[in-house]
């Protein structure tokens, strides 16, 4: 995983994605499964979002949950957020692709919506 730079993300605004294993805001960086499960989450999952200058902090395309059991481990929650990710990322791929999704004024459309803070589905 590389971090990219500020003049980097600036000039590529609304054309970078980048998917990240917890449900943004929480969990930015490193470790999310662990962080989930010490935090005693009742749920966990994946985002899809725009890249920005903050490290995942950039507006929320798209998420998946999944639950958190009794027992579950790191490893148990990785293995299901990784299949999640194999279900969203070319969706919002194929969005981005036939220019149903932008980026404008820092918010996330899609086929002209602007999405909520959680993005497409936001409950």
């Amino acid at each position: 995983m590389r971090i990219l730079t500020a003049a980097f993300t600036r000039h590529y605004t609304g054309k970078l994605l980048n998917i990240h294993p917890s449900l943004l805001p929480k969990y930015k960086g490193i470790n999310t499964h662990q962080r989930a499960l010490d935090a005693g989450d009742e749920e966990h999952g994946v985002s899809v979002h725009f890249v920005t200058e903050e490290l995942d902090g950039g507006p929320v395309i798209l998420q998946a949950k999944i639950p958190i059991f009794a027992g579950d481990e790191a490893d148990d929650l990785q293995q299901r957020v990784h299949e999640q990710e194999y279900r969203i990322y070319p969706l919002v791929i194929r969005w981005f692709c036939a220019d149903r999704l932008r980026l404008v004024n820092e918010q996330v459309q899609l086929d002209g919506q602007t999405l909520g803070a959680q993005g497409y589905a936001d409950e």
